[in-house]
């Protein structure tokens, strides 16, 4: 007789990474966590992501503890990084705007962090993957222009490479190559291997 299959938790609301996560064809739901999202003073901006993504990891096996026998929850976080600067979500056009501003001609690293939680079996771990990307010397107009059409304002870093952000890059260097959408899924499956999920 088959054991029951765990059930597989995502513990973000991100559309990003609902949609990453569906490419492995798991079933799964979503919990949103209640995770307060402020550095705290001095915090270097991978640290921010590591430890986001294991609080919001936490928060929905809180959650999910209750709804279901063995679940097995995914948290993840983004967090931009500007010469040691953390960059969030902007959140609107203004903050947008001076996020790309300040990035022009620069090089960003964009931290990715991923924690798969299994309570059932006592499995946590949190994997971090940075991705280095470098902006091209953008005019303000182009900024402006590009703003207008994709309004960014709910991506770290005010700039979505898998769409028309592409065009303000000169070059992207990643290991795990959607870690930069928000969901490095060659370490994700590889956590979910790990805590005895069977992928195809």
């Amino acid at each position: 007789m088959d054991e029951p299959r765990p059930a597989l938790i995502l513990g973000s609301t991100s559309p990003y990474r609902r949609e990453l996560l569906e490419r492995l064809r798991l079933p799964f739901s979503v919990i949103r966590p209640e995770v307060d999202e402020t550095p705290l003073p001095g915090e270097a901006p991978a640290d921010l992501a590591l430890r986001l993504a294991l609080a919001k990891a936490r928060a929905a096996a809180r959650i999910a503890g209750g709804q279901h026998a063995d679940p097995v929850v995914i948290g993840s976080d983004q967090v931009a990084d500007l010469n040691g600067q953390p960059l969030g979500k902007p959140g609107n056009h203004q903050c947008a705007t001076e996020q790309l501003r300040q990035m022009r001609g620069r090089t960003v690293l964009f931290h990715t962090a991923v924690t798969l939680l299994r309570p059932a079996t006592r499995y946590e771990q949190t994997v971090m993957a940075t991705v280095t990307v470098r902006f091209r010397p953008l005019q303000d107009e182009e900024i402006e222009r590009y703003l207008a059409a994709e309004q960014p304002y709910d991506c770290a870093g005010s700039a979505k490479a898998e769409a028309l952000g592409i065009t303000l890059l000169e070059g992207i260097e990643s290991d795990d190559p959607t870690a930069l959408i928000g969901l490095p899924l060659i370490r994700t499956c590889a956590l979910l291997r790990e805590a005895g999920l069977q992928l195809p």
